[in-house]
């Protein structure tokens, strides 16, 4: 969902700068004014000027059934910033002013590697105690190991979530939000403890494509604001976003397991 008001803004923004001129009316030069604009006068990052190329092309391929082909353009320069990395007692001050799922998001962030997104839709069927693993459903599917640190604290929140869906099942609801594919495959099967969210959002929704009543996982802007107190009270004077969790998880991999994956992060 998130990859497609992404592609439709830049179709929209592609078409205004253009004055409303229908994308069939233009082509190869379009594109490249559009694309060198963005990178020159806008001054966009080179991830960005690069969603708005796959934008455009996946419009003109898929909408317009046209190819876009040996596009020229000026391209955004990547930046060469240094990550912003926290050692073991920053996160500690940091996990130290957060409580029950923001805690335990976080720690998952750090203990795990996972990106935000990962972590938040994360589903009670993806934990797997006996082998100490968690699934995660991303772009390339994978496995990494689970902390025993956070065993006890992820069996609560999956109480937590168990008296959610119980009280959704008693109301008349209970089914989670999945991909429109899946839904029409699994049908019922989505009122299953086993594909509840491991943090679900306070309040049901309407699903946005299929149209049935569902609950979603909480939002990251929640999490992002809920972090950004939590750095403010900790004392932290580096910039933290969820992202440093995962970079500062690699340097603790890098520098005390040089081998491989660690067992077992300290949290």
């Amino acid at each position: 969902m998130k990859t497609e008001k992404s592609y439709l803004y830049w179709a929209r923004y592609f078409i205004r700068f253009h004055h409303l001129k229908h994308p069939n009316e233009m082509g190869n030069k379009e594109v490249e004014t559009f694309l060198s604009h963005l990178a020159v006068s806008r001054g966009v990052s080179a991830a960005t000027q690069n969603q708005a190329l796959c934008a455009i092309v996946f419009m003109y391929k898929h909408v317009l059934d046209r190819e876009l082909k040996n596009l020229k353009f000026g391209y955004a320069k990547k930046p060469r910033n240094l990550p912003t990395v926290l050692n073991a007692e920053e996160v500690q001050k940091i996990l130290k002013c957060m409580l029950g799922k923001y805690w335990l998001i976080t720690a998952i962030l750090y203990g795990c590697g996972l990106r935000v997104h990962e972590a938040l839709r994360l589903r009670v069927k993806d934990i797997d105690f006996i082998n100490q693993s968690i699934f995660v459903f991303s772009g390339k599917d994978r496995y990494t190991l689970l902390p025993q640190s956070l065993a006890d604290s992820i069996k609560n929140q999956m109480a937590i979530a168990k008296k959610c869906h119980d009280k959704d099942m008693c109301e008349g609801f209970g089914m989670a939000s999945l991909p429109p594919s899946l839904i029409r495959k699994c049908g019922n099967a989505a009122k299953q403890m086993s594909w509840q969210f491991l943090f679900p959002s306070s309040v049901r929704c309407t699903h946005p494509i299929d149209g049935y009543i569902c609950r979603h996982h909480i939002h990251e802007t929640s999490y992002a604001k809920y972090l950004r107190q939590a750095v403010s009270k900790s004392g932290v004077m580096k910039r933290v976003t969820a992202h440093t969790f995962r970079h500062s998880f690699i340097k603790y991999v890098l520098a005390f397991y040089p081998s491989g994956h660690p067992a077992d992060v300290q949290i």
